[in-house]
């Protein structure tokens, strides 16, 4: 079956990692099903991958991609959840939980096989483009908001870096529940568009915002960690799920994070019970994931190419068929 997948590991230039040709189908296995991807959402995890983050050489070559949906053995839509192992399903009882691609075989194919559990009806009101785009980014938005922020309608969020797949459904998210919602990005369209999607005001990282917020929602990391902190109440909270300008801020604020009682929580990924809600809720309210581009699987090199360049407002998607 034709494939998008990492042949080799490059952590300086991980593009030339990505192989675009044919992979073995996946093999029947004891609480297994096989899944005919119909589409598939790109993630900065896949170019950590490529980089050979939570890959290693010896599972080499890997079908990338965690998130899909399509049609299962029996002909029902369906959606992915990402997260193998959670429960100990399909896998032994001391594999610790890893996200598809650190293990096995990714979604960036004509079919991909997950534990049966993994597997969620997928709701009819959404299509398997965007029904894609929920597993990872959307799920990490959705967990980020209201399990580790614990934000209710009507208080105040920040948004780091809007334009990337978490932080544009956070925006969305975030408006959808009665949020004020506050963004940053270093580019005045994706600015535009933030204040477009949702957001209150949308201000260059590092601006003096018109009030604190209640919480803030961290992916960039070092380049907006001190503004991050800054931006809080006392007692409020800094969610943070990644770190994609680096991990080691210059400054750590540790002073005022212990003076005004802040809370600092990492965030990864989400439940399964939580991607059901996630699901619900968008069927239930017309929010939808925002979709930069779609493009055949073939055409996988220009997905990553835009996702590694961060030109992307929203969600890549690649479809089969």
């Amino acid at each position: 079956m034709f494939a998008a997948y990492a042949a080799r590991i490059d952590r300086d230039q991980p593009l030339t990692g990505l192989e675009l040709g044919e992979r073995p189908a996946p093999e029947a296995r004891p609480g297994w099903s096989t899944v005919t991807v119909r589409a598939a959402s790109l993630n900065h995890h896949d170019l950590w991958s490529l980089r050979g983050v939570g890959l290693a050489e010896d599972k080499l070559p890997m079908i990338l991609g965690c998130d899909a949906a399509g049609v299962d053995e029996d002909g029902n839509e369906v959606v992915l959840h990402s997260v193998i192992g959670q429960t100990g399903h399909g896998v032994g009882p001391n594999e610790p939980r890893s996200i598809l691609t650190e293990r096995y075989q990714g979604t960036f194919a004509e079919q991909v096989a997950v534990p049966t559990w993994n597997i969620l009806p997928k709701p009819k009101e959404l299509s398997f483009a965007e029904a894609a785009c929920l597993p990872t980014a959307w799920l990490t938005a959705y967990r980020m908001l209201f399990t580790n922020a614990g934000v209710r309608p009507g208080d105040s969020v920040l948004v780091q870096g809007a334009g990337g797949g978490v932080a544009t459904a956070a925006i969305v998210l975030g408006k959808a529940a009665g949020l004020r919602v506050f963004a940053t990005s270093r580019d005045e369209a994706k600015r535009k568009r933030a204040v477009e999607l949702g957001a209150v005001e949308a201000v260059e990282p590092g601006a003096r915002l018109p009030q604190r917020v209640d919480a803030v929602i961290e992916t960039v990391g070092a380049a907006t960690w001190s503004h991050s902190v800054k931006s809080l109440r006392p007692g409020g909270t800094v969610v943070i799920s990644g770190a994609t300008s680096g991990d080691r801020p210059s400054h750590a604020e540790l002073t005022r994070i212990f003076f005004l009682e802040l809370k600092v929580v990492g965030s990864t990924m989400g439940t399964k019970e939580e991607l059901e809600d996630l699901l619900s809720f968008c069927a239930a309210t017309g929010v939808r994931p925002v979709i930069d581009e779609e493009l055949p699987l073939d055409r996988a090199r220009e997905g990553f190419e835009r996702l590694a360049s961060g030109e992307q407002f929203g969600k890549i998607v690649l479809t089969n068929g």
